[in-house]
């Protein structure tokens, strides 16, 4: 193995750990729990300074721990485990909030539902949220017989 492959593996494996935190972070938060919280509930079996230091991406997580933090959070630990970078949303791509496809509007298309239902299991986000991306909008847009720019419009509606 090359000098240059030793580096990008080992950037890619801090971008892992990054992503990793930032998941664990969320998970934490809507609990509405602290670091020190989490100490509390967990009878000092995670430090608050290890967690900060997982959540900074500063700490490799095993797996063993990342199972036990799930438990700890109540949720399943592949919502914990990121995607590739290069598949995370980007600027243009949306964030859906999964909770409001029960309460959109009627006019949204059993087609749309189906179509995140479908996709949401593989993208679901430790918070929640589900991200659409420009080549989802294209493909939906072509299941509903519509244009991008009016799915865009509709699952724009399910953020607010």
């Amino acid at each position: 193995m090359g000098l240059g492959s030793q580096s990008e593996g080992k950037a890619a494996l801090d971008e892992f750990d990054r992503l990793l935190g930032e998941r664990l972070r969320a998970a934490r938060k809507r609990r509405g729990w602290s670091l020190h919280d989490v100490e509390k509930y967990s009878d000092s079996e995670f430090k608050s300074s290890v967690l900060g230091a997982y959540e900074r991406g500063e700490r490799t997580v095993s797996v063993q721990r990342l199972h036990r933090l799930s438990q700890l959070y109540s949720v399943d630990v592949v919502q914990l485990i990121p995607i590739s970078p290069e598949a995370e949303p980007t600027d243009g791509d949306l964030s859906i909030d999964l909770a409001a496809i029960d309460t959109a509007e009627p006019a949204v298309s059993e087609a749309i539902d189906r179509f995140l239902s479908a996709i949401q299991i593989r993208r679901r986000s430790a918070d929640g949220s589900l991200a659409v991306r420009q080549s989802d909008l294209e493909l939906l847009a072509s299941l509903v017989r519509s244009d991008r720019s009016t799915v865009r419009r509709v699952l724009d509606q399910m953020e607010q």
